[in-house]
Order: structure tokens, then C-alpha cells, then sequence
């Protein structure tokens, strides 16, 4: 089994279900950055728990940076209270939802990716451009970075529990090709 599988990043959305004035906001909160005509979001960056957050005049929040949905609950809230300083008052708890996950690990053994190209369908190698080769499995749907010091990175997820499936399915996939 891969050695210390953990979540390092995690994407959630959510909705306020209220309007945001995201020039005011930009004006008086720190860390944010607000340039509406390269892009139509306001990024706020939180220091603790570390992550960042867009949030759009809809009222529609992307939170990415945290490792733990406490960490990510923790993002939310505090960027709720931060919109009360602009007289902002969220009354409702803000649906979450995963977007994405992402999760590295090493597997405990290195690998062959000239061999693993030849080998497994789905991949992606150039490594002129990118060290990694690149291995999509469509259940669970995740796709893996692959480095031939036998690190890992799973992406797509929504779940732990989806990335421990993904990796165990990885590593039956890579003891039957190296049978062949």
C-alpha cells in the first residue's frame, strides 16, 4: 500500500445566496486582489488556516488551499465574518461542496515510466516537457502523476476514501504490468 497518502489540497464551492459588492470589498479587506477586467473574481487570501478563496458578485465562493474540510469549514467562516466588516451578513450555512482533491504519497518502489508507456493505456509521457507520466483510471475517475522515484500525486477526487480506492486500483495495475 502507498506510503502516507494524504490529502495536500482540496477545492470546495459554495454559494452565499447573497450579492457581493466586490469593489468595496477589495477597497477595505487586506489580502485580496480585485482586477475585473482580467478576471471577473476577487481573491482572498486567508493566513490561517491557509487558503484562498475567489468570490464573485453572484455571491458564488471557490476555496482551495485547505487539507481538511474543518480547515476548509474554518475558511469559510472566517470569510464570512471578514464580509460582516463591509456590512455584508451571511445568514445561512453555506452548502459545501468537494470539487476536487488532490493527494500524494510514494508507492515504496520506483518505476519504469519508458516501460509503464508501453504498458498501460491512458497515459500521457513527454519528458522533455514534464518528469511525470501522466495515468487516468476512470473508477474511481482520477488521474496520477507518476515520478520513477515512486511518488504519487491523485487528482479528481472527491473523497479519501475515492483516492485510497484510486490508489489501490493504481498499485493492482502496476503489479499486473510488471508480470508482463
Amino acid at each position: 500500500m502507498a506510503k502516507g497518502i494524504r490529502i495536500v489540497n482540496m477545492v470546495v464551492s459554495t454559494d452565499f445566496k447573497h450579492p457581493l459588492n466586490l469593489e468595496k470589498i477589495a477597497s477595505t479587506l487586506p489580502n485580496t486582489e480585485y482586477n475585473p477586467e482580467q478576471f471577473p473574481g476577487l481573491v482572498i487570501r486567508l493566513k490561517t488556516p491557509k487558503s484562498s478563496a475567489l468570490l464573485f458578485t453572484t455571491g458564488r465562493v471557490v476555496c482551495t488551499g485547505a487539507k481538511t474540510m474543518k480547515e476548509v469549514k474554518e475558511s469559510i467562516h472566517k470569510i464570512m465574518k471578514l464580509l460582516e466588516r463591509v456590512k455584508v451578513k451571511i445568514d445561512i450555512e453555506p452548502e459545501i461542496r468537494v470539487q476536487n482533491m488532490v493527494a500524494s504519497g510514494a508507492l515504496g518502489f520506483a518505476l519504469n515510466l519508458n516501460d509503464l508507456v508501453m504498458k498501460l493505456r491512458n497515459v500521457e509521457y513527454e519528458p522533455e516537457q514534464f518528469p511525470g507520466l501522466v495515468y487516468k483510471i476512470k473508477e474511481p475517475k482520477a488521474s496520477f502523476l507518476l515520478f520513477s522515484n515512486g511518488k504519487i500525486v491523485c487528482t479528481g477526487v472527491k473523497s479519501k476514501k475515492e483516492a485510497d480506492d484510486a490508489v489501490a486500483k493504481l498499485e493492482a495495475t502496476l503489479e499486473k504490468v510488471k508480470k508482463k
